[in-house]
């Protein structure tokens, strides 16, 4: 047998042992702590807990606990909070963890700046950021930004309520409310195109490779075939995925789209391939598809 001849015939016999893991994605191994209200997910630069420095072979094991206090220097950091709430902080800021608690998820701005963005907010849920002696509740999904240098809250997208000292008020998208001035604070409109700035764009970013990695995740909790496709799966939640390095948000069911756009997906989704495109066989959404169904076309494809 020739050169050439072994070399294919490796490559088949390859290919053949490598299919079944191809076929049905392995679940991936979480860290040692499970995530929780506090839980560091991503850090970019120099961070710190107290005087502990926050590196990023530590994300999925570091957690903000109670009443300790991170701070970012030249950096930036991903913090989780609830189920499908991110709250991501700037470089030269500090954010206090006041309650890790589910229900009740209270953090303080201490300086600098802070963008919360959710996905999924529930009744039972009370997040809260406070700054500069007012607290700011999170009503609805959204994209929420935190200014304690110029005592300032934006809502890009959303509804919460601003609480400063016995005053209670309304804050809808494209508001923004000054907490220095005196009576009671009044929301006024703001330019949210205008707001795009570069920690504005590193969010979006964040967002979107979080999205990717629910596509990546949720095919690991897909199984064999209908009645049997999601091995493990205990519904919405945070789901680790090994190949971003992160946890990420993947819903109960359905498709949720986030404040810039981004999808983040159940395994029952890309299961059910939401897409219809070509690619030598048409596949249109609600088919079932072994072993998994296509969370997004393929690159150069006609999709509709």
């Amino acid at each position: 047998m020739n050169t050439s001849l072994k070399t294919f015939t490796h490559l088949l016999w390859t290919v053949a042992l490598i299919a079944p893991a191809w076929g049905q994605p392995p679940v991936p191994p979480r860290p040692a702590n499970p995530p929780r209200p506090g839980s560091v997910n991503y850090v970019e630069g120099q961070a710190s807990i107290g005087t502990i420095p926050v590196i990023p072979a530590a994300i999925g094991s570091v957690v903000l606990e109670k009443d300790q206090t991170l701070t970012t220097q030249a950096g930036k950091v991903e913090i989780l909070l609830t189920p499908g709430v991110f709250l991501r902080v700037a470089e030269n800021s500090s954010v206090k963890m006041v309650s890790p608690d589910l229900a009740k998820t209270t953090v303080e701005l201490g300086k600098g700046r802070a963008f919360v963005e959710v996905l999924q907010i529930r009744n039972e849920n009370d997040i809260r950021v406070d700054q500069n002696g007012a607290s700011t509740k999170l009503l609805k999904k959204g994209l929420y930004e935190f200014d304690a240098d110029h005592a300032q809250v934006r809502v890009f997208k959303g509804e919460a309520d601003l609480f400063a000292g016995n005053q209670k008020v309304k804050v809808t998208e494209d508001r923004e409310v000054a907490l220095n001035a005196g009576g009671k604070p009044k929301p006024q409109h703001f330019d949210a195109k205008a707001a795009e700035d570069e920690f504005y764009r590193w969010n979006g970013l964040r967002s979107g490779y979080l999205s990717e990695a629910s596509v990546s995740a949720a095919r690991a909790y897909i199984g064999p075939g209908p009645g049997g496709y999601a091995p493990g799966w205990a519904g919405f939640g945070w789901y680790w995925d090994p190949w971003f390095g992160v946890y990420t948000f993947l819903p109960a069911d359905g498709i949720f789209w986030g404040p810039f756009g981004w999808g983040f997906y159940s395994p029952f989704a890309v299961y059910y391939s939401p897409y219809r495109f070509y690619w030598g066989y048409p596949h249109a959404f609600g088919e079932f598809h072994y072993p998994y169904g296509h969370g997004f076309p393929p690159p150069g494809r006609m999709r509709r």
